[in-house]
């Protein structure tokens, strides 16, 4: 009988934190969670936040020694040192700076001794530099569930602000993905049709969930997250160039040997897609798949491809499939902040939309 772990801990997801760090710069926000749910990618959130600060590139704490974060100068006037902070904290520019300090929990002590007065409330400097007023500083690390080797001293803890960050689940990713435009389209039809890819382990009721990392599995080399989900997304949008066993081992070693199957069997619905300019130059004729595995392959290759000057006539296209599919498309392209002024602006999309309320 499969034990069931209840997770009591209060979780922030990705958009709750940084929106944290960006209304409380005073304090140091600790993001803690699992292994590749994209706690590093806050730094683009950011970006778009905080035009006025540098962010810095993301500290790789585990891989600093002393002299990465800082060196000792000797001022010959005076005859004393002063320390002179790494280029890539980039505390020269007199702006305001935005410091990861990316796996702090897996560094050395050394290391984090010498970064921790970045911690302070007041006087926040990295050896005798003083950040610029307005400055933002937090830290990334695994949970120690994870056993992946992350530790944090009791002084420390009373200097940072905890937040446990969940994973992202399938909805959640596959809006950021149809976003991004960075995931191939098979990818994310993949996980629309097998959501519990992007379960957590701390769900509970996961022991048989071989897609995802569980700390319990020994000997686990790889799994499906969000990190690696991406990485997938490499392999499959260059697989004409590559063999099908090839295309197999490629993602077995990025998402795992259950998932690599699956996920090759799915990119199999491929060729029972029309092409793109079918669609939109012939609507009414041209062949609507009937295998639901081959239709969300299409829906979200759609997504990606639609313009102002193809919508309306795929809106005629899609006219003719089921209506979950019609909603799937319609849901998504107005969640994407670069489709959904198209989608908008779409006399059939509007007209769609306005007869299928009850759907949306």
């Amino acid at each position: 009988m499969a034990t069931t772990t209840v997770n009591m801990t209060t979780t922030v997801n990705l958009t709750e934190a940084a929106s944290l760090i960006c209304a409380v710069p005073d304090n140091i926000f600790f993001l803690k969670g699992e292994p590749g749910i994209g706690k590093s990618a806050i730094l683009d959130f950011l970006r778009g936040k905080l035009p006025e600060h540098i962010i810095a590139t993301p500290i790789d704490v585990p891989n600093l020694d002393l002299g990465d974060a800082a060196m000792p100068v000797v001022d010959k006037e005076h005859m004393v040192t002063n320390y002179a902070p790494n280029a890539r904290f980039k505390l020269t520019f007199g702006k305001p700076v935005v410091v990861m300090l990316d796996e702090f929990t897996k560094g050395a002590e050394p290391v984090k001794n010498m970064l921790h007065p970045l911690f302070e409330a007041s006087n926040r400097r990295l050896g005798d530099v003083l950040l610029p007023p307005g400055s933002i500083v937090f830290l990334t690390g695994n949970l120690g569930s994870d056993g992946v080797g992350d530790s944090l001293k009791a002084h420390s803890k009373q200097r940072v602000s905890v937040l446990h960050v969940r994973k992202p689940n399938a909805e959640e990713w596959l809006t950021w993905a149809a976003q991004s435009n960075k995931i191939d389209p098979s990818v994310m039809a993949w996980v629309n049709a097998f959501p519990h890819c992007l379960a957590s382990y701390l769900e509970g009721d996961q022991n048989e969930n071989l897609y995802i990392f569980n700390p319990k599995r020994a000997g686990q080399e790889a799994c499906v997250s969000p990190r690696t989900l991406e990485r997938a997304s490499n392999i499959v949008r260059e697989r004409a160039k590559i063999s099908s066993n090839a295309l197999i081992a490629g993602l077995a070693g990025t998402i795992g040997e259950s998932a690599a199957r699956d996920m090759e069997a799915y990119i199999a619905y491929q060729d029972d897609i029309p092409a793109w300019g079918a669609m939109v130059k012939d609507p009414k004729n041209t062949r609507v798949p009937e295998d639901p595995g081959a239709c969300s392959v299409l829906i979200y290759r759609a997504i990606a491809k639609v313009t102002a000057d193809t919508i309306n006539q795929f809106m005629i296209y899609l006219d003719r499939f089921e209506p979950e599919w019609q909603a799937a498309f319609a849901i998504n392209v107005a969640k994407n902040p670069a489709k959904q002024a198209i989608a908008f602006a779409s006399p059939a999309f509007a007209k769609w939309v306005l007869a299928n309320e009850d759907l949306l």
